[in-house]
C-alpha cells in the first residue's frame, strides 16, 4: 500500500458562533440581579465604558432600556457632586477592642462600647445553626472528655430536622462507650433546648416536648406515642375506640398536639438562606390598558467612555499600541451595548407577545389562563423558539395578579368539547379552588373532583386529578378530614 499527499475541495456548512455572538446570548439569559453584576464587572474590565449619571429616565416611559449608547464626539454634563469618603461615613474599626478573646479571665465589666460600634457578632461570616447551637449549651454542661466525644458524636449525626439518624449500639461501636454513658449524653441533649431534639422519629420527638411541658402523662402524650399514624389519617372515631375516651377530648387533646408543638424541632435552626425574587419586569394597568416597563432599579446607565473617544481623536499624540489598544476596546463596547439594547428590547417584545395572548390572565386570573407554547410566541415576534426559551429562563415579572415566572404562561393544551380549550395550569387552579372550598368535614376524593370537573365542561380521568393535586402538594382526602 502506497502513501501519498492529495489535495482535496470538500463543501460543508459549520456553525460557528463568534465571541460577539457569545456575548450576546449569556446577556439575553441573565436575570435582573445576574445583569446588574455583569455589567458591573464589565465598567470594571472596559475603560471604554462609562456610567452615565445625567439620564434621569420617567418612571412612565414603558420602553425604558438599561443603556444608553452616545454618539461619538459628544461630551457629558459635568458632574459637581463631590465623592464620598469611606471615612465620611463609617469609622474606623479598632480591631484590638473586637478580638476573639473568651478565655478565662473574661468578664463584662470592661467599657461599655458606643452604641454605634460594631459589634462581634458583625464579622462572622456563617450563620450559626442547630449544631453550634447545641455546642453553646453542652459548654455549661459538667462533662468529663469521654462523654464530650459521645455528645460531639451525637450532635454530628443529627439531620436539619434534629432527629438522631443513628441508634445506640453505633453510638457504642463509634466512641467505645457503654450503654448507661451513651443513654446519659443522649437524655442530656434531649434535655437541651430546642425541645424536642435528639428524637429518633416524629413521636418521639413530640413525647419529649410534652414532657417538657411536664404532660408526660396525658391524654396528647398516649396519642402522640401509641396513635400517631390514626392521627396522620385523622381517624377520630379510631382513636377515640382505642383510648376509651369521648370524642370532644381527642379533638382537645389533638388541637394542643397541633398548635403547642412542632414536628421538626430542628427545622428553624437550619442553615439556608432566603432566595428572595427580583421581578425583570412589571406589567401595568394605567388607565384601562397594560404597560410593559423593565426594572432598571439598580442596573447601571451605560455609554461609552468620552475621553477615549477624545484620546482617539487627537491624532498622533499617543503611541500606536495604545491607539490600537483604545480602538479594541471601543469597539467591544459598542457590540456589548448593542447587545444590551438587543437583550431590553427582546424581553420587552417577548413580555408584550405574552399580554397578548394571556390578556384574560392578566383581567381575571390564573383560572383564565390559554394553553401556550413557545413557538406562538416565536411566530408572533419573528424570532427563534430557542430566544423565547432563553428570554423565559429564570425571569420574573410582577403583575396586577402576583409575581409570576416566565415560564408559567407556557402551558399544555387540555381539549373541550364545544368550547376552547384550556391550559393545564388552569385547571389546576380550578381544582385547588375546589379543594379550598369543599366542606372540611366531607373532603372531596378525586373522584369527586374528577365529576366537579366535568360538570364545567373539563374532561379529566381522576388519575389525572391526582397528579394534578399531587403537583400543588395538597394532601389526599384522608389527609384533610376534619371534624
Amino acid at each position: 500500500m502506497a502513501l501519498e499527499l492529495r489535495q482535496q475541495l470538500k463543501l460543508t456548512q459549520k456553525l460557528v458562533m463568534t465571541l460577539q455572538l457569545r456575548q450576546a446570548i449569556k446577556l439575553l439569559q441573565l436575570n435582573h440581579l445576574e445583569l446588574s453584576n455583569a455589567l458591573q464587572a464589565e465598567l470594571e474590565q472596559n475603560p471604554a465604558l462609562e456610567e452615565d449619571f445625567s439620564i434621569q429616565e420617567e418612571i412612565s416611559n414603558p420602553q425604558s432600556l438599561s443603556a444608553v449608547e452616545e454618539a461619538p464626539g459628544s461630551v457629558p454634563e459635568t458632574d459637581f457632586t463631590e465623592p464620598v469618603q469611606a471615612a465620611d461615613t463609617i469609622p474606623e474599626t479598632n480591631w484590638e477592642d473586637y478580638a476573639n478573646n473568651f478565655d478565662d479571665n473574661f468578664s463584662f465589666s470592661h467599657e461599655t462600647p458606643a452604641a454605634d460600634a460594631p459589634s462581634q457578632f458583625d464579622f462572622i461570616s456563617k450563620k450559626p445553626g442547630l449544631s453550634a447551637y447545641l455546642h453553646w449549651q453542652l459548654v455549661h454542661s459538667d462533662l468529663d472528655s469521654e462523654e464530650w466525644d459521645i455528645a460531639l458524636f451525637i450532635v454530628g449525626n443529627l439531620n436539619r430536622y434534629g432527629f438522631l439518624e443513628i441508634d445506640l449500639p453505633e453510638i457504642m461501636e463509634e466512641t467505645g462507650c457503654d450503654q448507661d454513658a451513651a443513654e446519659y449524653v443522649l437524655e442530656l441533649i434531649q434535655d437541651l433546648d430546642p425541645p424536642g431534639v435528639g428524637a429518633r422519629n416524629v413521636s418521639e420527638s413530640l413525647f419529649l416536648q410534652l414532657e417538657r411541658k411536664g404532660m408526660g402523662k396525658t391524654l396528647a402524650a398516649e396519642i402522640v406515642l401509641h396513635h400517631l399514624d390514626l392521627l396522620q389519617a385523622n381517624n377520630l372515631a379510631a382513636i377515640a375506640k382505642a383510648l376509651g375516651r369521648k370524642k370532644p377530648e381527642i379533638v382537645k387533646a389533638i388541637d394542643f398536639i397541633v398548635t403547642e408543638l412542632t414536628p421538626y424541632p430542628g427545622l428553624p435552626y437550619a442553615e439556608e438562606s432566603t432566595n428572595y425574587i427580583v421581578p425583570d419586569i412589571y406589567v401595568k394597568k394605567i388607565d384601562g390598558e397594560y404597560v410593559v416597563q423593565l426594572n432598571d432599579d439598580e442596573i447601571p446607565h451605560l455609554k461609552l467612555s468620552s475621553q477615549c473617544q477624545e484620546l482617539l481623536q487627537s491624532g498622533n499624540s499617543i503611541p500606536r499600541d495604545s491607539r490600537a489598544y483604545l480602538k479594541e476596546k471601543l469597539k467591544d463596547a459598542e457590540w456589548f451595548l448593542k447587545s444590551l439594547h438587543q437583550r431590553q428590547r427582546t424581553i420587552i417584545k417577548t413580555m408584550e407577545s405574552i399580554l397578548h395572548f394571556q390578556h384574560d390572565f392578566f383581567e381575571y386570573g390564573p383560572t383564565r389562563l390559554k394553553p401556550l407554547i413557545l413557538r406562538d410566541v416565536a411566530d408572533d415576534i419573528g424570532m427563534h423558539e430557542s430566544t423565547i426559551s432563553r428570554v423565559t429562563s429564570n425571569k420574573y415579572v410582577h403583575t396586577p395578579q402576583g409575581i409570576y415566572e416566565l415560564k408559567y404562561f407556557f402551558s399544555t393544551s387540555i381539549p373541550r368539547e364545544g368550547e376552547d380549550p384550556l391550559a393545564a395550569e388552569s385547571i389546576r387552579e380550578q381544582i385547588r379552588k375546589l379543594i379550598k372550598d369543599e366542606d372540611p368535614r366531607k373532603p372531596m376524593s378525586d373522584e369527586a373532583l374528577s365529576q366537579k370537573l366535568a360538570e364545567i365542561n373539563i374532561q379529566i380521568a381522576r388519575r389525572t386529578v391526582a397528579k394534578y393535586r399531587e403537583q400543588m402538594k395538597i394532601l389526599p382526602v384522608k389527609h384533610r378530614r376534619k371534624s
